[in-house]
Formats: C-alpha cells, sequence, structure tokens
C-alpha cells in the first residue's frame, strides 16, 4: 500500500446559527500519487471538506492532516504542499494571464517579484513558457484574462497552481461551463501530469463519468459519508450486471440459460442478472442461437442514483 497523503478523521463543521453539521463525522484517506472522487449532491458537504482541507475554512471538530501536516496548526505549511482550481475562477480579470502567475508565485515566496516578465528569473520564464505550451496556451500568456474563453482559463488556473509544484492538486468541480472537447483535452492533461509528477488528485465533480477511472470514490450526502471504495467496488455493490439474450427458439434458450442458477426475467426477450458469472461463460456454452445479446456494464452514476435515492 502506498504512504496516505491525506488523512481525515471524523471530521465535522456546523455553520453559525446553523441546525445541522455541514459535515457530520467524515473520515476517509487517501494514498500518495493516487486519484481520488469525492461526490454528493449540492449541498452534501463536498465544498466544505475541500474548503477545510485547502485551509480556507476551519473545522468545528475532527482530525485531518495532508503529508503528515495538521490542517490547522500546520496551515501554511499544508498550503505549500497543495494546489486549488476552485469552482469558480480565481483569475484577476485586469491583468494578462502572465501577470496573474507572477503574483501567484510571488505570495509562494517562489521568485522574487519584477515588474515585467522579462525582468523574472530565468528559471520562472522557462517553466511558464514551457508549461504554458503543454497546456496549449503558449500564444496568449501574455493576454488580458477578459480575452479568455472559460477553458484557457480554467488551463490558465491549473498551471497557476502547478507553478509551485504541489504534492496535492485539488479540483472542485473543475470542468464546469468547458465544452466536450475543452474537458477531455484537459483531463488528457491531468492524467498525463499524475503519471509525470506523480501528483495526487482530489476531484469533486457533478460529471461522474470523470470519476470512473478514480483509484478511490467516496460519496457523501448530508454530511455524512454513505459510500466508499473504488468505483467498481460501489457498482458492484449496488447496481445489477445484466445482459440480454433473444433467439426464435426461446424455450430452448430458456432451458439452457436455466443452467448457470441465474435470475432470469422477461418473456423473451430474457434479461439475465449475472451475478459474478462472465457473460462470455454464457454465451459460450449455449448453442441455442442467438438473435439478441446486449450486455449492460452498469455506470458509476446509476450507483450514485441508488445511492443517493435510498439515503433521502
Amino acid at each position: 500500500m502506498r504512504n496516505k497523503i491525506i488523512e481525515v478523521n471524523k471530521l465535522s463543521k456546523r455553520y453559525k446559527k446553523a441546525k445541522e453539521l455541514a459535515l457530520d463525522g467524515v473520515s476517509f484517506y487517501v494514498e500518495k500519487g493516487a486519484f481520488f472522487a469525492l461526490l454528493g449532491p449540492n449541498g452534501a458537504g463536498k465544498t466544505t471538506t475541500v474548503s477545510i482541507l485547502n485551509t480556507t475554512l476551519s473545522k468545528t471538530s475532527g482530525e485531518a492532516t495532508i503529508d503528515g501536516l495538521d490542517i490547522e496548526k500546520d496551515s501554511l505549511k499544508v498550503r505549500k504542499n497543495i494546489g486549488v482550481i476552485f469552482q469558480s475562477p480565481s483569475l484577476d480579470k485586469n491583468l494578462t494571464a502572465e501577470e496573474n502567475i507572477r503574483f501567484h508565485v510571488n505570495l509562494y515566496g517562489l521568485y522574487p517579484y519584477r515588474f515585467t516578465f522579462s525582468m523574472m528569473d530565468k528559471k520562472y520564464q522557462k517553466k511558464v513558457i514551457k508549461m504554458a505550451g503543454l497546456l496549449g496556451i503558449e500564444n496568449d500568456i501574455h493576454k488580458p484574462i477578459k480575452t479568455f474563453s472559460g477553458g484557457m482559463k480554467r488551463k490558465l488556473e491549473i498551471l497557476r497552481s502547478l507553478m509551485h509544484e504541489p504534492k496535492v492538486l485539488f479540483l472542485d468541480e473543475p470542468t464546469t461551463g468547458l465544452d466536450p472537447i475543452s474537458r477531455s483535452n484537459l483531463w488528457d492533461y491531468l492524467i498525463d501530469l499524475r503519471k509525470k509528477k506523480n501528483v495526487t488528485i482530489f476531484l469533486t465533480t457533478h460529471y461522474l463519468e470523470e470519476a470512473e477511472n478514480a483509484d478511490y470514490a467516496c460519496v457523501i450526502n448530508k454530511g455524512k459519508v454513505v459510500a466508499k471504495g473504488s468505483p467498481q467496488d460501489i457498482k458492484d455493490q449496488l447496481v445489477e450486471r445484466f445482459m440480454v439474450v433473444d433467439a426464435k427458439k426461446r424455450n430452448e434458450l430458456l432451458k439452457e440459460l436455466k443452467k448457470f442458477k441465474v435470475k432470469i426475467s422477461g418473456k423473451g426477450p430474457y434479461k439475465v442478472v449475472l451475478n459474478g458469472i462472465q457473460p462470455q461463460k454464457i454465451v459460450q456454452k449455449t448453442k441455442t442461437p442467438l438473435t439478441l445479446l446486449e450486455i449492460h456494464n452498469p455506470t458509476l452514476e446509476e450507483a450514485y442514483v441508488e445511492i443517493i435515492e435510498k439515503d433521502s
């Protein structure tokens, strides 16, 4: 098992004048270099959790550490180890893209501030140009933010958040408002970044397909953890994997299907709940010629919907 880089133990948060806890004893961990997804409906506590972990919000009780550092006692050190892409853009529209980056690295104490890009440290200049090239915005780096599209702003935020080479990258709804192509390109870059730099990715999203490839997912609702495990584990526990088959000789097909001791429904076509049996095994051992074969692999979104509906 890889080292745990994030540990959350019985974390709770109550906002002033609120009757209910925003977070109620939330516990989970994230391994170093992993892709972790925190899922839940609006108001479930996702943003509250991320805000506490990135030190912009205080907890009411419980414990949380990042790379062994307590999020409150060692908040300054924690901030140097994390990058954050907020749900709402946090760029200064009155500045150019590069000026936004320059102010950011100065706040982190990475490079002494200079009034122009050309006066900045050569290492800074090379890093900005290289990363802008990787993200496809090298020709726009000196343009005003107000001329940027939503996708370009997201890319710039990622560039800015990675300048101090964080160990953990928090992505709070990172692709909201992006077109499908921009979303795809952004994820291609993030996946490549994770492989090359071993950056831990902590994602919250409403696009459940973005969490399908996560190593581990945690679903919260009403401030409590209601499910956790790998996406496949969650799907296996909650959603049926089935196949739909049919044949001209339905009676013969039904007799053969019953030999597998699986749940069968319908009068033809037949829905066959697989329950761990590989569909290839059924097809290979079925002698009746099939006229229909459809295999349904459940999605994380289906499991998510079932979880939330049960908990409502």
